[in-house]
């Protein structure tokens, strides 16, 4: 039967997409309530769909049954991405924990807007976890460093890595004292100021072009340039400002030869030492020839002249260096890597271990040189026997441990080893006098051998 024949107030159209549509007609609403009729009169020459009906439908329900608004269901949420998802789970998961428990009684739902309260309510931790979050990004904000001139002279010494240059200048000193002449009180203290200077100036501009790299690393982070406490032209400057005075000071006020090799140390450092510690492991050899030249501008800064003293004093702290920094840089190998720094500890562990043994041994040997060349007594190599002993030992266990520990020990021994084997050494140098008696003595024996020549027929 057609639906024109069942209903004769209407008309059946064709259906779209599967919903069956009507055009209500003028004619057939007499049979129609009002008030429902008012809601449809504004649809009326337009197609109705059973979706549309039914909203119709609802509406005229809740108008007449106030009782039923109030127990209608609320609109869903919008759609949210699984992630937002799951954290609204976890928070409604940490408010829940926090609800007192319900009584049995019924009681009735809540408001909608109950709900927001309780998506707005957070837990301690999750607030400690917000604010741990926001510490750090405003750490990270850019801030300007303001220069304080209180504040100067402990920037200006970090910058120039005061301790290092303290050690070249006890070096230096420690070659002036060794030379085989009269001691110059005006002469030592213009070479070790000259030699102050200068090492000032070349950590200064080393820490110049490291910054990109320090700042990766646990050890360099603090230092000022990479914490923006002084500007990198003020650092320039200062190193300027030591690097002249410091050269000049050896040139003029000592002798040219100790401004060559002054100026050349700074050079090696700066210019060879520093870039070559990303290219190749060589930069380790490069700076224990710049650590071994200041004994030799001591040396030369109290002579005038390179000697065979000079060139063991040099050896000494040639082959002291190894075990000392590459027991140093075994404990800061994860540093040298997140810096980018090409070290021995990092790509060639067992090279490392076996250098710093054989310079350990090579100690024993140079303190066994120093009588030969007339630079001290046989007592040195004796007394020094037993603490060049016990440092080969600890290069040793650190070669066959490999671990923390052994490096850790060959490093702090070697703080020790360098002042006191300078201090026996400077106790059993042999005095001017001794070596001007020794020569008038050969002196005399050959005079006396060419008298006797000379008499007999």
């Amino acid at each position: 039967m057609s639906a024109a024949r069942a209903r004769p107030g209407a008309r059946r159209y064709r259906g779209d997409g599967g919903l069956f549509v009507w055009r209500l007609k003028g004619a057939g609403t007499g049979h129609i309530p009002c008030p429902f009729l008012h809601l449809c009169r504004a649809a009326s020459d337009r197609l109705i769909t059973f979706q549309y009906f039914n909203f119709l439908k609802r509406m005229y329900v809740t108008q007449h049954n106030r009782d039923l608004s109030q127990r209608a269901k609320p609109k869903s949420d919008p759609v949210v991405t699984p992630f937002h998802e799951l954290q609204q789970l976890d928070q409604d998961k940490k408010v829940i924990h926090k609800i007192s428990p319900v009584s049995p009684a019924h009681q009735p739902w809540p408001e909608p807007s109950g709900r927001h309260e309780l998506r707005e309510v957070k837990s301690p931790a999750e607030t400690e976890a917000t604010a741990v979050r926001a510490e750090p990004r405003e750490d990270r904000q850019w801030k300007e460093m303001k220069l304080r001139l209180d504040e100067l002279p402990g920037i200006l010494a970090r910058l120039s890595k005061i301790k290092l240059t303290a050690l070249v200048v006890s070096t230096a000193s420690a070659g002036f004292a060794m030379a085989p002449v009269p001691f110059d009180l005006p002469c030592f203290l213009l070479a070790s100021l000259g030699t102050g200077l200068a090492s000032c100036a070349a950590n200064s501009i080393n820490q110049f072009f490291e910054v990109p790299f320090d700042s990766n690393m646990n050890r360099t982070k603090n230092r000022p340039l990479v914490r923006g406490q002084i500007s990198p032209l003020l650092a320039v400057c200062f190193a300027a400002s030591c690097g002249v005075p410091g050269i000049a000071l050896l040139t003029l006020g000592v002798n040219p030869l100790t401004g060559a090799l002054g100026a050349f140390n700074i050079f090696l450092y700066t210019c060879c030492y520093t870039p070559m510690k990303r290219m190749s492991i060589a930069n380790t050899w490069v700076g224990a020839v710049v650590g071994a030249i200041p004994p030799v501008m001591g040396w030369t800064a109290a002579t005038g002249s390179l000697d065979a003293g000079a060139l063991l004093l040099g050896g000494i702290l040639y082959s002291w260096q190894f075990p000392h920094f590459n027991a140093l840089s075994w404990g800061l190998r994860e540093d040298y890597s997140r810096g980018g720094y090409c070290m021995m500890s990092v790509t060639h562990p067992g090279l490392c271990r076996r250098v710093a043994l054989r310079h350990c041994l090579a100690l024993i040997g140079l303190s066994a040189v120093a009588p030969v060349l007339d630079i001290t007594t046989w007592t040195f190599p004796i007394i020094s026997l037993p603490i060049n002993l016990y440092i080969s030992y600890l290069g040793f266990r650190f070669y066959r441990d490999a671990d923390r520990s052994s490096s850790r020990k060959l490093f702090f021994c070697s703080l020790w080893h360098l002042p006191m084997l300078l201090l026996v050494m400077f106790t059993c140098k042999k005095s001017a006098l001794e070596k001007e008696d020794k020569g008038d003595l050969l002196g005399k024996g050959e005079s006396h051998g060419r008298a006797m020549e000379i008499r007999l027929p």
